[in-house]
């Protein structure tokens, strides 16, 4: 590796196993839900990504009390949900969205005045799929573009309570409206029209909270307490995405993926390589701190083309990047659909993925919602460009393992946000 730009050659053999850092996601929520417990809260195994370095931050600059024990465990002296701070500066999410839309909901019901920053790649996304529904609850919130783009002014309020049907699934704003709910008199019901993930959820529940799910419908009431001393954090599932499917294109592999989170609303990748032809196994089924764990034993195979569109595409929609990769080494063509919430992530995903893949050769055409990929057994080493995104940058990094000769992707420093192991996971299953 040589500053931001990372060099791969062709590889033939994957073998051994990994233990990957903690799950990105649980992680921005044990923080958070930490932080409002009423007490101490241990918690293990915290990914240790920047994206939740700045939710670590910023409940520092709320007043809360962390002390990092290790690279990954945390002690964080949880101050209940009234006892944060106003804070004496910016609150700066970084490249983090789920970090600036989840601290919207805490940041509402708060009798402060805050401000909320990313970087350039955050402000320019879109904001009021969040703002617009806690505006019903009250939260006095204002921003650029009307409020739909980042620096958000949150002046906190008492927040009433509501019942939302959120027009697209997201976790994010499902989770920023929960728990803004803690901070309503009465009850706050969310519908969503797809589950997404369910981290959020299963977490309250494990702090104590009485959180009501009824199929696709959540509702939480105003001012429960959070009690918890141990939150201990599996590895992430969206990291493992990239090894797994490293080790299902290599000619010669055997890979084990230790303590993953196998959380069925995060799953949808593994169902989809599954439908491709991809051979891997759980084993050792667990459960750790409400959520399912296994580890992941995966073989070489031979992958063919598939429809990947409809209700599984909320579950899959972080893992679609490398899915497109494993396509464009398969057997037949696979219609990516119904994907356009890709357009608004941390680049134009669908655009970038296209770019990219036509570079190493593979036949990819762009539709508004996805692409259709007809698989080539052979593609060609580029130079490659990952915008800025770190789930782009890993993913032209393994189509370089297949790729005839040298690949190099350019602007790697952006995988410190979710995977800084990522290059020695992969090395060490190449030695």
């Amino acid at each position: 590796m040589t500053g931001e730009k990372i060099v791969v050659h062709k590889t033939e053999q994957l073998h051994g196993e990994v233990t990957l850092p903690g799950d990105k996601s649980i992680s921005h929520r044990a923080i958070i839900l930490g932080a409002l417990s009423q007490g101490k809260v241990a918690v293990s195994g915290l990914s240790s990504g920047e994206d939740n370095r700045r939710t670590v931050k910023i409940f520092e600059q709320l007043g809360v009390a962390i002390r990092k024990k290790s690279q990954t465990d945390y002690l964080i002296q949880g101050r209940g949900l009234h006892g944060l701070r106003e804070p004496g500066t910016i609150l700066y999410a970084g490249n983090s969205g789920t970090t600036m839309r989840l601290m919207t909901g805490v940041l509402s019901g708060q009798p402060f005045f805050s401000v909320l920053s990313g970087d350039a790649s955050l402000n320019a996304r879109p904001m009021k799929r969040v703002v617009e529904p806690l505006r019903t609850m009250g939260a006095q919130i204002s921003g650029r573009d009307g409020a739909n783009l980042a620096p958000l002014a949150i002046r906190g309020e008492k927040l009433r309570p509501a019942q939302y049907s959120m027009p697209v699934a997201s976790a994010q704003v499902k989770s920023a409206l929960l728990l803004a709910g803690f901070y309503a008199d009465g009850t706050t019901v969310v519908h969503e029209p797809l589950q997404s993930r369910d981290h959020t959820e299963r977490m309250l529940r494990f702090l104590g909270v009485p959180i009501a799910v009824n199929g696709i419908e959540v509702s939480i009431i105003g001012g429960s307490a959070l009690h918890g001393d141990r939150i201990e954090i599996p590895g992430d599932i969206s990291s493992a995405a990239f090894l797994i499917v490293a080790g299902l294109l290599a000619r010669n592999a055997e890979v084990l993926v230790r303590n993953v989170g196998i959380n069925p609303t995060r799953t949808g990748f593994l169902d989809v390589l599954r439908n491709m032809g991809a051979r891997y196994e759980f084993l050792n089924e667990r459960e750790m701190s409400g959520e399912p764990v296994a580890d992941i034993a995966v073989r070489s195979s031979r992958l063919k083309g598939v429809e990947i569109a409809g209700a599984i595409i909320p579950r899959t929609i972080d893992e679609i990047p490398i899915l497109a990769v494993a396509a464009a080494f398969a057997e037949g063509t696979t219609v990516i659909r119904d994907a356009r919430e890709l357009r608004v992530k941390e680049t134009d995903r669908i655009a970038a993925l296209c770019s990219e893949l036509k570079k190493i050769g593979a036949d990819v055409e762009e539709h508004d919602d996805g692409m259709v990929i007809r698989g080539k057994e052979i593609l060609s080493g580029a130079v490659c460009n990952s915008y800025g995104d770190h789930r782009i940058a890993m993913s032209m990094l393994i189509a370089g393992l297949f790729s005839q000769g040298e690949t190099v992707v350019e602007n790697c420093v952006c995988i410190k946000t979710s995977f800084p192991q990522f290059m020695e996971c992969l090395q060490s299953l190449m030695r």
